[in-house]
């Protein structure tokens, strides 16, 4: 359209020029093209550029992610083996809340295990922690299950196909005769406490997994010389790597004296520091930090179906991220010598009854600071809902 002059109206004119308005000359309109072409060009190579992006990482972390996952040991047969016994188990724990069994087995098979002693074709639980987590996850209690506790082993059925019969004796035993569920199943007869998931650790898998975490510090309050557990350290403050770490928490006879009482103490020293590493160091929100852990914890561990995935084993984490250090506690079941020999534990009761009762309600627990008092006698000295013990911002030297 044209007005009477011959020059466009102003609704053909470029940009909507006033009628009048001097237009451009042929080579402003050529250059104008020209740069509009030049910006949907860029624009068309910048959105292919974030598309390759973004797939390439989706593709990667998915990559990662499936890695991650398969790398996670399912236990399972253990989920087999506790359903054919459901109605004898505990009821479930207070929604919200959760129960953990930790197991550190002491077996030496598989890789890296040989170098601690001869693989007998048997494995005990060296160390067996149950982990409350408060519904309201504020906070966590760790309770340690000495391994020569007297305790009632229900009959269980061995990897051979065959049973055991049930028995009085050392709980430790209950894992060598029938693995993770006899373990489980001895555990919630002690406590009627229903344990929701469990972890399973061998020595390879815990040095592993301390060093992804680029060593775990600790003050030692008296040096630590025990060639059996393949150990020697300073006295004072420094960063244990993996073999050390491993030697600290499984090293008995040669430090203090000797006692099996000890040696809990200092693994739950090395737990409240591990606490407090993976708070401070915000390992969780750290990509770079994160992977090498996850990657070593996903392949050493074995778990329930309901933890065997790096999403389970992540919202476990997670959930305690928050929870302050000095509401992380650390304690030992109350026990004392067993009548029948000095060697062995009993419960001290009513004490650990008590305690069982508090953590199946959901019910705060506290902690005391450990005195050498205490050792003789667990709990029986403390009011009801206090327990000798310690918490993750406790420092081992004082």
């Amino acid at each position: 359209m044209t007005d009477t002059a011959g020059t466009p109206s102003g609704a053909d004119r470029p940009d909507g020029e006033a009628p009048g308005a001097p237009g451009p000359g042929p080579g402003a309109s050529a250059a104008g093209g020209r740069a509009r072409q030049r910006r949907k060009r860029w624009l068309r190579r910048t959105a292919w550029g974030t598309a390759v992006f973004v797939l390439a990482a989706g593709g990667t972390g998915w990559a990662v992610y499936e890695k991650l996952n398969g790398n996670i040991t399912k236990d399972m047969e253990t989920a087999e083996e506790l359903k054919r016994y459901e109605k004898e188990r505990p009821a479930p724990s207070v929604q919200g809340a959760q129960n953990i069994l930790l197991i550190g087995s002491d077996t030496r098979a598989g890789e890296g295990n040989s170098k601690y002693g001869r693989d007998s074709g048997t494995a005990r639980s060296d160390t067996t922690i149950l982990l409350h987590l408060a519904a309201d996850r504020q906070s966590a209690t760790a309770v340690s299950l000495p391994r020569d506790l007297m305790v009632d082993v229900p009959s269980c059925h061995k990897p051979d196909g065959t049973s055991t019969k049930p028995v009085f004796t050392m709980f430790n035993s209950a894992f060598e005769a029938g693995g993770a569920a006899c373990t489980i199943r001895t555990v919630e007869k002690l406590t009627d406490i229903r344990i929701d998931h469990h972890v399973v650790v061998d020595f390879g898998g815990f040095t592993k997994m301390v060093d992804a975490l680029g060593g775990v510090d600790l003050c030692l309050a008296e040096p630590i010389d025990d060639p059996e557990a393949h150990v020697k350290l300073e006295a004072g403050r420094q960063r244990l790597n993996g073999e050390q770490a491993l030697g600290y928490v499984r090293a008995r006879k040669s430090v203090g004296s000797g006692s099996d009482t000890q040696r809990m103490d200092r693994q739950q020293q090395f737990l409240g520091a591990v606490v407090s590493k993976l708070q401070s160091n915000d390992v969780l929100l750290n990509p770079m930090k994160l992977y090498p852990v996850l990657e070593a914890a996903t392949s050493s561990l074995t778990t329930d179906p309901g933890l065997g995935s790096l999403r389970g084993l992540y919202e476990l984490v997670r959930s305690m991220r928050d929870i302050p250090t000095e509401r992380v506690q650390f304690l030992t079941v109350p026990r004392t010598a067993y009548a029948y020999d000095a060697n062995r534990d009993q419960l001290v009761e009513p004490a650990a009854e008590h305690l069982f009762a508090e953590l199946r309600r959901d019910a705060p627990v506290t902690v005391a600071p450990r005195s050498d008092e205490d050792e003789a006698d667990e709990g029986a000295t403390h009011p009801p809902s206090t327990f000798r013990g310690n918490t993750a911002a406790d420092d081992g030297c004082g």
